[in-house]
C-alpha cells in the first residue's frame, strides 16, 4: 500500500485544521477516510481482495494518527468507520464485510494505542449505522456486522476486552438494543 503515506499526510493535515477549530473530528475523518479508500482502490485490480486490506490500513493508520494528535478517539472512530463504509460502497467492496472489518480493526488498534475498547466498540457501531444512512442501506444489518467485528476483535485481544465490549454495547443508550441483545445474548425481543 504505497499510497498510505498520502492517507497519513491527508489525515494529519485535516486533523490539525480541526484541532485549530475549523470543524468537527467525525465529519473531517469521515471525508478523508472515504476519499482515501476510493483513491487506494480505484487503481486496484482485484477490489474484493484488496478492499478489506485497504479498510484495515485506513482504520488502523487513521486511529493511530487521531490518537497522536490528541483528538477524540470516539469521534474519530465514528468518522473512520463511516468513511470507510462509504468508500467501500463507492468502490464495490461488500459493505457488510467492510463494516465488520472496520469495527474489528478499530477495536484492535484502540487496544494498542490505549483507547477504551468499550467506547470504541460503541463508536464503531454508531459509525456503521450512520454510514447506512449515508448510502441508503439497512442500518440494522450494518450495525450487526459492526457488532460482530467488535466481538471478533475482542476474542483476539482477550476475554477481559470481550466482557468490557459486551457490557458497553449492552449499556449504550444510542444503539439499537434489539440488534445488540439478540447478538450478545441470543434472545430476540
Amino acid at each position: 500500500m504505497s499510497n498510505l503515506s498520502n492517507l497519513n499526510d491527508d489525515l494529519k493535515n485535516a486533523l490539525s485544521s480541526v484541532i485549530s477549530g475549523a470543524g468537527d473530528v467525525a465529519s473531517t475523518v469521515q471525508n478523508v477516510s472515504r476519499e482515501n479508500v476510493v483513491k487506494l482502490l480505484s487503481g486496484a485490480g482485484d477490489v474484493a481482495a484488496t478492499g478489506l486490506q485497504t479498510i484495515d490500513a485506513v482504520v488502523s493508520e487513521g486511529l493511530e494518527i487521531i490518537s497522536s494528535t490528541g483528538s477524540s478517539l470516539t469521534d474519530g472512530v465514528t468518522g473512520l468507520v463511516r468513511g470507510v463504509i462509504d468508500g467501500a460502497k463507492d468502490t464495490g467492496v461488500n459493505i457488510t464485510q467492510a463494516a465488520e472489518e472496520a469495527a474489528s480493526q478499530a477495536v484492535k488498534t484502540a487496544s494498542k494505542v490505549g483507547g477504551d475498547v468499550g467506547e470504541i466498540a460503541i463508536s464503531s457501531v454508531q459509525g456503521a449505522i450512520q454510514a447506512a444512512g449515508d448510502i441508503g442501506e439497512d442500518s440494522g444489518e450494518l450495525a450487526k456486522s459492526a457488532v460482530m467485528g467488535t466481538l471478533k476483535a475482542a476474542d483476539e485481544i482477550g476475554s477481559e476486552a470481550g466482557s468490557i465490549i459486551r457490557k458497553a454495547l449492552l449499556n449504550a443508550a444510542a444503539l439499537p438494543h434489539d440488534v445488540i441483545d439478540a447478538l450478545l445474548t441470543g434472545k430476540t425481543s
